[in-house]
């Protein structure tokens, strides 16, 4: 028994060790750090990111934050503007250099009821070609924790274009926590989705941009982080920063990039850069152009020399704001030009489907390079042939009426799909679309002139705005025929409190027949 005795406890060791080495393995296996590795079969660890400059950037201590932002509250100016704040573009200093300029910014959204706030900057501390969303869970301050709104992390990310989960780069940044402080300040009961962008080029910064707008409704704000310029003298940083500044206020990425061009080509001593963020302001720039927001304006700037009075090296601070003066609104309809060159693009795509050419170049009118939605109605001798739509696209609105044009003709499950010889008698109807508005009482409808959505549990019905002048319904027949032909609910399902309604208007134009 003694001989056996040294294999039996190496064999204990051996198993052991190999127990312990699978476990780790396993381990890692699941690790959720990196949720973009995250498989969707296994459950999901919570997250909690711990606050990473408290008591550096900001005090620790919750009595001293609330009397330091209340007193950058205080001394802050209102803005006047019509509309709704959409986008606001903010500092990240320490609040002791930019805090002024941060309350300033945040006093426009003082009590205002956002119930979604998208944090959008860039990293300081890890280089990566990717857009890091931070997943769910929650972040917490001094001041609380605030919840990781995972509907819209999940309606963003799209790994197949590198907008991923990545918790990882988040932890020590301190460029989104700067501006939750103030958030928790100034608002009640709203989620976050918090956005890093790295070194992404054009074609990321306009797909992430796309992927904005589509979510960014009327209870959704998106707060975009960066400083201005780093390190020249008092006097640059004035004139720099103000060039910078009236690049963003153009509300194009195109100016916004040809004003950085120009300030580059100047070699001003010791600057080092014009805008720390400066891809999140150019997705913030191009989600602006996609909602046709316009209303730009300057709320507060100043640089750290006007806190330290050391003027010899300063970084700049701007606090802009953009409004959407009537979100639900087309701001610029389609003019006549633009109109043409949508039903022409709209009768090709319908020959090309029985002739299978290529799709046509981009379209010359600037109209059509926008996000906008579409339904296109086929009609054969005045009678309906197909409709098909949609309100919140990823691309623009060419696009989408290409692609509702072979929807109507090929997949409107009420009809066959429409046939080669059919088409001399056919005639298209284009609808551009406004972003849907949800409403609580039917009663509101403007029949003829508002469109109406109808929502419950999966099912859904659509009816466009000139239905009700080509019936001559009433508001409680369009209504009754929505529930029953267009959604399969019973008639009276309007007035359901658990049905969703939205109301939006259309410009609505076609063809000579």
């Amino acid at each position: 028994m003694k001989k056996n005795r040294p294999f039996n406890c190496c064999f204990t060791f051996y198993l052991i060790f190999s127990t312990i080495i699978l476990i780790l393995k396993r381990a890692k296996k699941t690790d959720f750090s990196h949720s973009s590795q995250m498989s969707t079969n296994l459950p999901t660890a919570i997250l909690k990111r711990k606050p990473a400059v408290s008591g550096t950037f900001y005090p620790g201590n919750k009595e001293e934050i609330n009397e330091k932002i209340e007193d950058f509250l205080k001394k802050a100016p209102s803005v006047s503007s019509e509309g709704r704040l959409k986008i606001l573009f903010v500092p990240h200093a320490g609040i002791d250099y930019s805090g002024q300029v941060d309350g300033a910014g945040f006093k426009q959204i003082e009590g205002k009821n956002y119930s979604k706030v998208i944090i959008l900057g860039a990293s300081h501390r890890q280089w990566f070609n990717h857009v890091a969303i931070y997943p769910s869970g929650v972040w917490e301050t001094p001041l609380g924790e605030v919840k990781v709104s995972e509907i819209l992390t999940e309606k963003i990310k799209d790994e197949d274009h590198k907008i991923i989960f990545d918790s990882s780069v988040h932890k020590d940044e301190h460029s989104l926590e700067i501006e939750l402080i103030f958030l928790q300040k100034v608002l009640k009961n709203f989620e976050m989705v918090p956005i890093l962008v790295g070194q992404i080029d054009e074609s990321l910064i306009d797909f992430l941009a796309q992927k904005i707008s589509s979510v960014l409704d009327e209870k959704t704000l998106l707060v975009v982080s960066s400083d201005l310029s780093h390190y020249p003298s008092f006097e640059t940083a004035n004139k720099v920063d103000k060039a910078t500044i009236d690049g963003i206020l153009s509300g194009k990425v195109k100016t916004f990039e040809q004003t950085l061009q120009k300030i580059t080509k100047e070699h001003y001593p010791n600057l080092d850069t014009c805008a720390c963020g400066e891809n999140a302001i150019k997705v913030a720039l191009k989600t602006g152009e996609i909602l046709n927001i316009t209303d730009f304006k300057l709320i507060k700037y100043q640089n750290s020399g006007n806190v330290t009075e050391d003027k010899g090296r300063v970084v700049g601070y701007g606090a802009i704001g953009a409004w959407s003066k009537n979100e639900f609104a087309l701001s610029e309809p389609l003019d006549e030009k633009a109109q043409k060159e949508a039903l022409k693009i709209a009768r090709e795509t319908l020959k090309n489907i029985f002739s299978r050419k290529e799709s046509s170049s981009p379209p010359l009118s600037p109209s059509l390079q926008k996000n906008l939605g579409a339904f296109v109605t086929l009609r054969k001798k005045g009678k309906l042939r197909g409709c098909i739509g949609t309100f919140e696209p990823k691309e623009p609105l060419y696009k989408v009426i290409c692609e509702m044009t072979i929807a109507a003709a090929t997949g409107d499950p009420r009809f066959i799909p429409v046939s080669a010889e059919e088409l001399n008698d056919i005639t298209i109807e284009i609808s551009v679309m406004t972003p849907k508005q949800k409403i609580k009482d039917w009663h509101k409808i403007d029949l003829g002139k508002h469109g109406v959505v109808i929502e419950r549990g999966s099912r859904s019905g659509t009816f466009l705005p000139q239905v009700a002048t080509e019936t001559g319904w009433s508001l409680e027949e369009f209504l009754r025929e929505l529930c029953t032909q267009k959604a399969g609910l019973e008639a009276s399902c309007y007035k359901d409190p658990s049905v969703i309604l939205y109301t939006f208007e259309a410009q609505v134009f076609e063809e000579e027949p």
